[in-house]
């Protein structure tokens, strides 16, 4: 089963279990969030197709993180004049775990466990 959702403005497809990243969201770490925006459900070939989106279907999900992306570096230049400039950009971004795609009247059965960031990856 999975579902393409709008998430701060783009769209995923998205699974149980998948972490994705999107633009920072307004949520703490470790809170649950849902999306209601969900444009298409698929269940084992059954296609629901939203106008623009599906009625009562949602995505629910769990924060893991908040992060900044990979520097994107911004050079101008004009050939014979001089001129260059140079800027740096770094996205902010949200991590979070899909806890599950929920159809009409759905609710969540059982949630996925977070994992733990042991003491060994926080050295290095």
């Amino acid at each position: 089963m999975y579902a393409i959702v709008e998430i701060a403005g783009q769209q995923f497809k998205v699974t149980q279990g998948t972490k994705v990243y999107v633009n920072r969201l307004e949520a703490n770490e470790g809170s649950k969030v849902e999306f209601d925006k969900v444009l298409l459900i698929d269940t084992d070939g059954k296609v629901q197709i939203g106008t623009p989106s599906v009625d009562g279907a949602k995505v629910a999900a769990t924060v893991l993180s908040h992060l900044k992306g990979d520097k994107v570096i911004v050079f101008k230049k004009k050939r014979r004049k001089g001129y260059e400039k140079s800027n740096g950009h770094r996205q902010q971004l949200s991590q979070i775990l899909i806890q599950g795609v929920l159809s009409k009247g759905e609710t969540l059965k059982e949630e996925i466990a977070i994992p733990k960031k042991s003491k060994a990856a926080k050295a290095e």
